[in-house]
């Protein structure tokens, strides 16, 4: 198995399950993508079972034997291993100290917001935020449902700090827009000027 399926930012989210509780693949994935949309989008079937078989080589899980439901196929539970739990609390540790720079789709398209124009900008970024105050208010209910419900709010601290990821951006957009439309972002000529309208 190659030592770079180690590196995939799922293992941190298998290792911290398996924390949890002994469990096969097929409930992983189910558990995963209900837990986090961003899992959701990245998480393949076959991504999954590929990091359990690199987690088994590394000796992190190991199997417990094989489980049948009803009248499903067998399929092997795997546990956290003293290794595996130890791995996580490094990974986790190590996360959590270091400040990297994380990549975002929406980063990379800001650094090219000057191509909408100023209108364009504004109309995508008033978009964006209309979409982010729905998301956040649906967030903000679940959360508040989670903690009512008696769930320990460590168990949803990763609801709360997407939330505060969320609220300051649509704080920078609404700046942004403002900006904008005050003129205090200027747009050079050059940004809003249509290459195929260019001559040579």
């Amino acid at each position: 198995m190659p030592r770079r399926a180690l590196d995939n930012p799922i293992v941190l989210a298998v290792l911290g399950l398996l924390l949890e509780q002994s469990s096969h693949p097929h409930q992983m994935l189910a558990e995963l993508r209900k837990r986090s949309d961003n899992h959701a989008a990245l998480i393949t079937r076959g991504t999954l079972y590929n990091t359990v078989a690199a987690l088994a080589e590394a000796g992190w899980v190991v199997s417990e034997g094989r489980q049948r439901s009803g009248n499903r196929p067998e399929r092997t539970v795997y546990a956290l291993t003293q290794a595996g739990h130890a791995e996580l609390v490094r990974r986790l540790d190590s996360q959590i100290r270091n400040p990297e720079r994380e990549f975002s789709q929406f980063l990379g398209a800001v650094t090219y917001l000057g191509a909408l124009g100023p209108s364009g900008a504004v109309e995508a970024l008033t978009e964006r935020a209309r979409c982010l105050r729905q998301r956040t208010s649906a967030d903000e209910e679940r959360l508040s449902d989670a903690l009512a419900a008696g769930v320990p709010r460590l168990h949803v601290i990763e609801a709360e700090y997407a939330l505060c990821l969320a609220r300051a951006e649509m704080t920078w957009i609404a700046s942004a827009i403002d900006d904008i439309r005050t003129g205090s972002l200027i747009w050079p000529v050059a940004a809003t000027t249509n290459p195929a309208t260019q001559h040579h």
